[in-house]
Order: structure tokens, then C-alpha cells, then sequence
């Protein structure tokens, strides 16, 4: 792994973790993070003995968006805030198509452009104490960090435009009932949990998760026949793997399979 400024990159067997790391500044979003987080995507999600992505936070915060104070509030911002989205989007889209599964630690307040990486995770474990804002209004200012994509998507268009334009915090509970997160952790027990679905996950079959995932994704725009049909071809050329035999051979029987990831 790279050394970073803003960022802690760290792997521990199949897992690589990403955490935010200005925790003086509520891990807020600099064009130098913004720079990191392309780099620290690229890093993980290329590594292909890395078979689960975790994302977190350092100190209190997970993300609170763009560093205001870096900010002058008129038009000279522009190029900064472009430095910013797309640093952040693309850390975003690789962590989505990544081939592999990736969870999120919402350790603390997930707020503006902090909460597409959050969100947009395929498991999302949220500490009791901790919570999501959406902020943009506040500074009159759109969506980002792709929560304008995943917001409608796992809510629905109603909450989502409530979300938006009431601009109110939402806890650890009502997000997992709005499908926002997947599950709340005591906060002294967040890091612990995210190791272990980490692990978990970093243990499973890698190929029919990464198409799991995929499939998952474009079946939101894809025409039901033309899904079944991708349906069909990807769980046939899954026969051909590695974890397939070894999971069939494992069925029924008293020990759980040992997958590879291949």
C-alpha cells in the first residue's frame, strides 16, 4: 500500500480498509484527499489478493463533506469544488464496480458530499450515535459524491426529495429502516463489526459476489427479459469456477466451504 497524507490504507489478509483520516478537521474533503482517494481506489480494487473493501472513518466523523474553510463562497470556488467531485466521484464509482464487495463503517456524522461513499457500499453497518446529513442546502449548493443517484434508489423519489429539501438529520435507526444502512452497531463495537463482515465477506465466493453485485446494479435499468437472459449466462459460466466445486462438494455436509476466490 502507498503512504498517504489524508488517508489510512491499510490490508490485513483479504481485507483492505480505507479510513478517512483528518479527524482534526471531522475527516473533511481537501483536493489533496480528493487526489488520495483516486489513488487509494485504484491500489484496492486492482489488487486482486484484496477480496473486500472496507471504508471508514478516523476519530468522531466518517466523512462531513467539502472543507468549508478551504472555500471563499463566490465564484472563484468553481475550480476547487471540480477538483473535489471528481476525486470523490471517482472514488465513488470505483468502489461500486469494484469486482469485489465493499462495506462502510459509518462511524459519526456522514454528512454532504461524505455521504455517496457511505451509502453506496454494499453493506453498510452505522454506529448508534452516528448520523446523516445532507447539508448541501445549508450552503446553497446542489448534491454530490453520487447522493442525488443512490438517494432516490434506496428510499424512493418522495424521501429522497424529503431528505434533500428538509435537509434533517436522519440517526442510526431511521436509516436503516429508509434502507439507508444495513445495520446499527453499538459505537464501541463498530470497528470489531466492520473487521468481521469484512472478513466474512473477504471469505465468500469473490466471483459470484462481484456478479451478484453487478447484476444487482443494472437490473434497475435493464428490461426483465434481457435480465433473465444476463441471469442465465452468468450463473452457467459460474460453473467453471473454482469455488463452485468447491462449494457443491461442501453442501449438505458438516463443514462450510473453503472458497478461494476463483
Amino acid at each position: 500500500m502507498s503512504d498517504y497524507q489524508t488517508l489510512e490504507v491499510t490490508r490485513e489478509n483479504a481485507v483492505a480498509r480505507i479510513a478517512f483520516d483528518r479527524p482534526d478537521a471531522h475527516n473533511s474533503l481537501t483536493e489533496g484527499m480528493a487526489a488520495e482517494l483516486v489513488e487509494a481506489a485504484h491500489d484496492v480494487v486492482s489488487d486482486e489478493a484484496v477480496r473486500c473493501v472496507a471504508v471508514t472513518g478516523s476519530g468522531g466523523a466518517f466523512n462531513t463533506g467539502a472543507d468549508l474553510t478551504t472555500l471563499s463562497g463566490d465564484g472563484s470556488d468553481e475550480p476547487t469544488l471540480r477538483a473535489l467531485a471528481g476525486g470523490l466521484h471517482e472514488f465513488v464509482s470505483q468502489l461500486v464496480r469494484a469486482p469485489k464487495p465493499v462495506v462502510s463503517g459509518v462511524n459519526g456524522v456522514s454528512a454532504g458530499g461524505g455521504i455517496g461513499p457511505a451509502i453506496c457500499a454494499d453493506v453498510v453497518l452505522i454506529a448508534e450515535s452516528a448520523r446523516f446529513e445532507f447539508a448541501y442546502p445549508r450552503i446553497g449548493l446542489s448534491g454530490d459524491g453520487g447522493s442525488t443517484y443512490f438517494l432516490p434508489r434506496l428510499v424512493g423519489l418522495r424521501r429522497a426529495q424529503e431528505i434533500a429539501f428538509r435537509d434533517e438529520p436522519i440517526g442510526a435507526e431511521e436509516a436503516v429502516d429508509l434502507g439507508l444502512a444495513t445495520e446499527v452497531v453499538p459505537d464501541d463495537d463498530l470497528d470489531a463489526r466492520l473487521a468481521e463482515e469484512s472478513e466474512r465477506l473477504a471469505s465468500g465466493p469473490t466471483r459470484a459476489y462481484a456478479a451478484t453485485k453487478r447484476l444487482l446494479a443494472e437490473s434497475l435499468e435493464t428490461p426483465l427479459d434481457a435480465q433473465l437472459a444476463d441471469e442465465g449466462e452468468t450463473i452457467a459460466r459460474l460453473t467453471r469456477s473454482e469455488d463452485f466445486e468447491r462449494g457443491l462438494a461442501a453442501f449438505g455436509g458438516d463443514e462450510s466451504p473453503e472458497f478461494i476466490g476463483e
